[in-house]
């Protein structure tokens, strides 16, 4: 059995990516944690928003070791904040660039959560490895409230620059 591993940890004052890789014949594996800011202008009248993301995520195949993610979008006078993580009961699909996190009864998730309106109940998270970054592109419309809650981002595992997407 051939084992490959990858690791890379770098700090900043505000940011702080780690990522190993394991591949342990053919099964793809991440171990991702990263910690990330940007503040960004808004359009328009210049407003501020500050995103703010924490994950951990752990995936062997389609086994789900550990998953949490905080994702947080703060204007001047409100603010947004969404997480998931394992105990909202997440499946994992391996595809061709990554994997695919979905969750497994999406209304049962709204509704322990105190969401009871129609909003668009499906959830997935794909995590795709491309290179030197992982992309995290989330489409969950509505999972804690009425916003895509999580914000789209590439995390650099050479560096440990996050990008954010717009």
């Amino acid at each position: 059995m051939k084992m490959r591993l990858f690791k890379l940890s770098v700090a900043f004052a505000l940011l702080f990516s780690a990522v190993s890789t394991v591949t342990l014949a053919q099964e793809p594996a991440i171990d991702l944690q990263l910690q990330c800011t940007q503040t960004k202008l808004e359009d328009g009248d210049g407003e501020r928003l500050i995103f703010a993301d924490q994950a951990h995520i752990k995936l062997r195949g389609s086994t789900i070791d550990d998953f949490q993610w905080e994702s947080s979008l703060f204007r001047s006078d409100h603010g947004h904040e969404c997480s998931i993580d394992k105990a909202d009961q997440l499946n994992a699909e391996v595809t061709e660039k990554g994997w695919r996190i979905s969750l497994k009864d999406a209304v049962t998730t709204r509704t322990q959560r105190g969401y009871d309106f129609d909003r668009g109940y499906q959830c997935s998270i794909r995590v795709e490895r491309d290179g030197d970054e992982v992309h995290i592109k989330p489409s969950c419309p509505a999972l804690c409230g009425s916003r895509m809650n999580f914000t789209e981002l590439k995390v650099n595992v050479n560096n440990g620059k996050c990008e954010y997407q717009d």
